[in-house]
């Protein structure tokens, strides 16, 4: 057991030594473990400007060999003080110096730092959610990897992690990203980048899907029997809304406006925005200014967007909606570019850039949706009704 006191008598006698050396450092016991104490940087995320004095958690055990080691690390820190490279991504606040670290604490280490981000903070039911789906799951891959393959170095484990994902697979790409964030945030080298790792998959390049028709979603509609999930229904349709942002939207312009407009709240994934409906006539036809949403858990200290989501998508399941939640937004997406809606409206509107609005949606035009488009062109250009000029396919009534 160590005798505190002779202890703490060694830390007075070397700060002494350390003052008189210019070191502008001290070392300090706090319970069972040694801390560093002097003027450093800022930490990242800081509003401090400037060098001011901080604590700098070793990590180190509160015993003469880790007296020894702090001792050591101080001539190290004031070295790269003096040289000005002195980074804060080298240590955690809590367990010392980062490569010195159990991988289990390095994961650790990496995700205070993932959430502590200016621009995470500002939004954190979507950072939280961003983590959960892209970076925890492959980083619990690689803890695995490591732990069944003890003889793999960090990187050899990385690329490992990595390869254990289908070439060709989108979950290739979110992989390579964690993994990259991971060694970044390490100053880990990787002597391959992992840019050449990605594989092949291409959003713009996946197969378009065979969205609903406009008469199988005021189908489907009626045959929901839950008239709150049927307003969440509603609502996805006519406004192409996410799963999640159903619950996270101001309807106070949907029940009084003639507009009909509803706002996306800044919690969601991508941040604020308002949405106008895409057939107007849905409003009435789904009864959207009166209808309430289900009773679900939805304070984000205690769920994710993500798992909102997923509680969406069960129920779908659940009354036999025979397409995706996604479907919704996606045909209202399509039916703006029938409409004529601009790409940078649409794209607003959905809350996403104006360069993946019209890489994913402009590819999933049909020939009846292009006939559709043709047939409005006509109607513009010599005023002809487009539903004289379509003699196929016509819109369900009401959607004027």
């Amino acid at each position: 057991m160590t005798d505190f006191t002779t202890l703490d008598q060694k830390i007075t006698q070397l700060n002494q030594r350390l003052k008189a050396a210019q070191m502008g450092l001290q070392i300090e016991r706090r319970g069972q473990k040694l801390n560093l104490r002097g003027t450093l940087p800022p930490r990242p995320g800081s509003d401090r400007l400037k060098p001011h004095q901080q604590r700098l958690s070793l990590g180190l055990p509160a015993t003469p060999a880790g007296l020894k080691q702090a001792e050591q690390e101080v001539k190290i820190i004031a070295a790269q003080l003096l040289q000005n490279h002195f980074d804060w991504r080298n240590y955690h606040h809590r367990l010392g110096r980062i490569d010195r670290l159990e991988l289990a604490d390095k994961i650790t280490a990496f995700s205070d730092h993932f959430f502590a981000q200016p621009q995470r903070q500002s939004r954190p039911a979507s950072t939280k959610t961003t983590w959960e789906s892209a970076y925890e799951p492959y980083l619990r891959k690689l803890m695995a990897i490591a732990d069944t393959h003890p003889n793999l170095s960090l990187t050899e484990a990385i690329y490992a992690t990595i390869n254990a994902t289908n070439v060709n697979a989108r979950s290739r790409q979110t992989c390579c990203t964690a993994m990259a964030a991971f060694a970044e945030f390490l100053n880990l080298p990787l002597p391959l980048d992992l840019k050449t790792l990605t594989g092949g998959y291409d959003r713009s390049h996946a197969a378009p899907r065979q969205l609903p028709s406009d008469e199988l979603i005021l189908a489907t509609w009626e045959q929901i029997p839950n008239p709150a999930w049927r307003f969440v229904y509603g609502l996805m349709a006519t406004y192409g809304l996410r799963n999640h942002e159903v619950f996270f939207c101001d309807l106070s312009s949907l029940r009084h406006t003639p507009e009909a407009t509803v706002r996306v709240l800044a919690t969601t994934k991508t941040g604020e925005h308002e949405v106008w409906p895409f057939y107007p006539a849905w409003v009435e036809t789904f009864h959207l200014r009166e209808g309430h949403l289900p009773i679900i858990q939805t304070d984000l200290t205690h769920t994710t967007l993500q798992r909102i989501g997923q509680r969406v998508t069960a129920q779908f399941r659940r009354y036999g909606v025979p397409f995706s939640p996604y479907d919704l937004r996606h045909a209202w997406a399509v039916r703006t570019i029938h409409f004529g809606l601009p790409d940078t409206v649409a794209a607003k509107m959905m809350g996403h850039s104006v360069a993946i609005h019209h890489r994913t949606y402009h590819q999933w035009l049909t020939r009846r949706d292009q006939q559709q488009a043709v047939a409005a062109a006509l109607q513009r250009m010599n005023g002809m009704a487009p539903r004289e000029a379509i003699h196929e396919n016509q819109p369900p009534k009401g959607l004027d």
